[in-house]
């Protein structure tokens, strides 16, 4: 058993993350690159520090976890959520059920929940948000964020939405309330059911093919007859009808 394959292992063992389940050369890099900083050799040295330290175990973890994200990221998708997408789930169903999986420090939920705000009133927006990394759905729960997070926001949801706090911007209450946070591991826990949409962008490119299958299967599970998957823009789906989605719009897949 090969040093890195034995890591997998034990990790799994202690964490119920399956990092064969990521795509290796990527991983072992990232890996490789933070136990070196740290001083470690190998990953046999790197696992026993990191069972034996809390501290280092966190860093590790919010590590493996790919945490880049900003408001309306592409935001052309955006646009087409809330011009075609939106007006047609919520003439089925007003009260639409959402999740926002692997939503890192909380920029995609809550780009959602404003996006749902030119179509329903505040109280009646409800938006499930998960993430694996515990850390970043604290930060996503404060919801304080850098300018840099903010450049695709349009001045008057910037104005609306935030509070301008000098090197922060606040989101404000009301938009906060419209998300609930919560951990979830894509590769192991249940998935849920009778979704009327589903935003996955960005994560499913670091994961293995036969990964990504499982992660498809799931999410057509979970969403309800003519619900939708919203994909990143690096992530088509080649063959959708072989998991009973098909394409509405690039990047947008409806449960048949």
């Amino acid at each position: 058993m090969s040093d890195y394959t034995n890591f997998i292992f034990h990790i799994k063992n202690k964490t119920g993350i399956d990092l064969s389940m990521y795509k290796e050369a990527q991983m072992k890099r990232r890996i490789t690159s933070l136990y070196e900083k740290r001083g470690y050799s190998n990953f046999t040295e790197y696992y026993l520090a990191i069972h034996n330290d809390l501290q280092l175990l966190e860093e590790f973890l919010d590590r493996i976890t790919i945490n880049v994200s900003e408001f309306y990221r592409n935001s052309q998708r955006w646009e087409v959520l809330d011009k075609i997408i939106l007006p047609e789930l919520l003439s089925m169903n007003k009260n639409l059920k959402a999740w926002s999986a692997a939503c890192s420090t909380g920029e995609e939920p809550y780009s959602l929940a404003m996006v749902l705000s030119s179509h329903l009133p505040l109280k009646d927006i409800s938006i499930l948000a998960t993430d694996l990394d515990t850390s970043v759905l604290d930060k996503a729960s404060v919801g304080l964020y850098t300018e840099r997070s903010l450049k695709e926001l349009s001045q008057k949801l910037l104005d609306r939405y935030f509070i301008n706090q000098g090197q922060h911007y606040q989101v404000v209450d009301e938009i906060k309330r419209t998300v609930k946070f919560k951990q979830h591991n894509l590769l192991n826990d249940p998935y849920g059911y009778g979704f009327d949409l589903i935003i996955c962008r960005n994560v499913m490119i670091y994961f293995t093919d036969k990964a990504k299958e499982q992660l498809y299967i799931n999410f057509a599970k979970a969403l309800k007859p003519g619900g939708i998957l919203f994909v990143g823009s690096t992530e088509q789906i080649f063959t959708p009808s072989k998991y009973g989605l098909e394409p509405v719009e690039t990047f947008f897949y409806k449960k048949k």
